[in-house]
C-alpha cells in the first residue's frame, strides 16, 4: 500500500495566541472609538438620510479596521516567527502550508458572511432614499461651466448662486447640465448626482438643520472648475424660504426664459415647426438618450427608440400611457418625464425654447 508523504503538522505556538489577543484588543478598541466618534464634528448633518449614511461609513471604518489590524498585525509576527535564522542551513525551505481545509473554510465563509451583511446595509438605505414618490417642495438644479442655477416651481427663469430650501420639508431635487458633465455633491447632506446634459438624476432628502452649506462640484469639468464650491445651499424655516420664494417670484415675473412649475404653462404651439432644425436639435441634444433613424422604440440606448414615434402600430402610446400624437410628444417635451422608463428633463432643464419643441416635434414626424 503506497502512504501518502505529507509534512509534519505545523502547531501554533504561545506566542501566536497572545499576538491574537492583542491584535483583538486593538480591534475592539478601533470598532469602539468609530461608532462612538462623532462625525458631525468634521462634517455636519444638515438632511434625512445623512445620519443613515454616517453608520454606513462608520460600518465600512470599523469592519475595515478591523481586517487592517488583523492583517497588519499578522504579517508582522509571522515575518518574525518564520524568519531565517543563522543556524538554518543555506538550501533550508520555510515552513510548507498546504490543502488546509479549516483555513480555506474559513476565509471563504468570513469575507462571504461581510459582503451579504454590507449588501443589506446598503440597498437598505439605498432604497429608502430612491424608490420615494415626489413630493413636497421639487426644484431643479442645472450645471454650467461654471456655476449652478435652480428652477423652482412657480417662479419664472433661473435663480443663481444660492439654493434654499425649507426645513422639514422632503425635496425631490433634479439634477442635470448645459454643457459638459459636472456633480453636484452637498457634504453636509451627503448625497451626490452626476449632472449629465440631457440626463436627470434625482435626489431625495428632507433638510432638518438650518444654516449655509456648500456645494461641490466633483467632476472636473474645464479649467474653472475649482470655482464651483462657492455656491452654497441655504436651509431656513418655512415661513423665512417662503418669503425668500415669493420675493423670486415677484422679480423674476418678466423673465424671458419663463418656465413654470416643472415646464408646464400652456400647450406649445407646433405651428411653423422646421423638421430640419429639429433634425440639428435633435443631434445635440437628445442623440445622448434616444436613437432615432432605423432605431425603432426597442432600440433604447437610456431612453426608447424614437424612429416612427408617431406611426407605430405596435407601440400606439407613449412612455406616459397617452396616445402617440405630436400633441402629446410635444407635452413630454415640454413637461419632462418621471416614470418606469426613467426620467426626461423639462424643456426648461434641457434648455429648450418653445420653438425648438415645435421643430423637435416635426423632425419626428418625418420618421415614418
Amino acid at each position: 500500500m503506497a502512504v501518502e508523504n505529507r509534512d509534519p503538522a505545523v502547531k501554533l505556538e504561545r506566542g501566536f495566541w497572545l499576538v491574537t489577543a492583542v491584535l483583538a484588543v486593538l480591534s475592539l478598541i478601533a470598532v469602539v472609538a468609530t461608532v462612538l466618534y462623532p462625525v458631525q464634528r468634521l462634517l455636519p448633518e444638515a438632511a434625512i438620510p445623512a445620519d443613515q449614511i454616517d453608520a454606513l461609513f462608520k460600518f465600512l471604518v470599523a469592519s475595515s479596521s478591523v481586517v487592517f489590524i488583523f492583517v497588519i498585525g499578522y504579517l508582522l509576527y509571522f515575518s518574525l516567527a518564520f524568519r531565517r535564522r543563522s543556524s538554518d542551513a543555506p538550501d533550508a525551505v520555510g515552513v510548507q502550508i498546504h490543502d488546509s481545509q479549516s483555513l480555506e473554510m474559513w476565509w471563504t465563509i468570513v469575507p462571504t458572511i461581510f459582503i451579504i451583511v454590507l449588501g443589506i446595509f446598503s440597498i437598505k438605505i439605498w432604497y429608502g432614499i430612491q424608490v420615494q414618490p415626489n413630493s413636497g417642495l421639487v426644484v431643479e438644479a442645472i450645471g454650467h461651466q461654471w456655476f449652478y442655477d435652480f428652477r423652482y416651481p412657480g417662479v419664472h427663469g433661473t435663480i443663481p448662486n444660492e439654493m434654499h430650501l425649507p426645513a422639514n420639508v422632503p425635496v425631490t431635487l433634479h439634477t442635470t447640465a448645459q454643457d459638459v458633465i459636472h456633480s453636484f455633491w452637498i457634504p453636509a447632506i451627503r448625497l451626490k448626482a452626476d449632472m449629465v446634459p440631457g440626463l436627470i438624476n434625482t435626489l431625495r432628502f428632507t433638510p432638518t438643520n438650518p444654516g449655509r452649506y456648500e456645494i461641490i462640484c466633483t467632476e472636473f469639468c474645464g479649467t474653472l472648475h475649482g470655482e464651483m464650491h462657492k455656491q452654497v445651499v441655504v436651509i431656513e424655516p418655512q415661513a423665512k424660504f417662503i418669503a425668500w420664494l415669493s420675493g423670486w417670484k415677484s422679480k423674476n415675473a418678466h423673465a424671458s426664459d419663463a418656465v413654470p412649475a416643472g415646464g408646464g404653462g400652456p400647450p406649445v404651439s407646433l405651428a411653423g415647426g422646421d423638421a430640419a432644425a429639429g433634425k440639428a436639435l435633435f443631434a445635440q441634444k437628445c442623440i445622448a438618450c434616444h436613437g432615432a433613424a432605423t432605431n425603432g422604440f426597442e432600440k433604447r440606448v437610456v431612453g426608447p427608440g424614437l424612429d416612427k414615434v408617431l406611426d407605430d402600430p405596435a407601440h400606439p402610446k407613449l412612455v406616459d400611457g397617452n396616445p402617440a400624437t405630436p400633441e402629446n410628444v410635444a407635452k413630454i417635451l415640454q413637461n419632462g418625464y418621471h416614470g418606469d422608463m426613467g426620467q426626461m428633463p423639462s424643456m426648461g432643464a434641457n434648455g429648450l425654447s418653445a420653438k425648438d419643441v415645435a421643430n423637435l416635434v416635426a423632425y419626428l414626424k418625418t420618421l415614418k
